[in-house]
């Protein structure tokens, strides 16, 4: 009985993505209007703890990992990756809105 409990609060990849999605959008306070620059890249499992959920903009490099708990909560603090150094030229961000390319400019300088 206790074990079927746990697999009940247990949530799935589908469900993660969504929560991690919702998560960083809100952390920016991302207009709805903008939220498809965002995308899900991937999602791993992380066991019974929950998942890694990867989010990016599509055609750019940079990526953002969120951790999603079983229990439906993400970890406040994500992790940034991104393979274009602070110092390179931020050239790639001219079709961005001003405000995404602001926030890729902060984090490639922050990481």
């Amino acid at each position: 009985m206790i074990k079927n409990k746990q697999q009940n609060n247990m949530i799935d990849s589908t469900e993660a993505e969504k929560l991690a999605f919702t998560f960083l959008t809100h952390e920016w306070n991302v207009p709805v209007e903008d939220r498809d620059w965002f995308t899900v890249i991937s999602t791993r499992t992380l066991g019974e703890e929950g998942y890694d959920v990867e989010i990016g903009i599509d055609g750019f490099p940079d990526r953002w990992l969120v951790e999603v708990y079983d229990n439906g909560k993400c970890e406040p603090y994500y992790e940034f990756s991104s393979p274009i150094r602070d110092s390179e030229t931020n050239s790639d961000l001219e079709d961005l809105p001003e405000w995404i390319a602001q926030v890729l400019i902060a984090e490639r300088k922050h990481r």
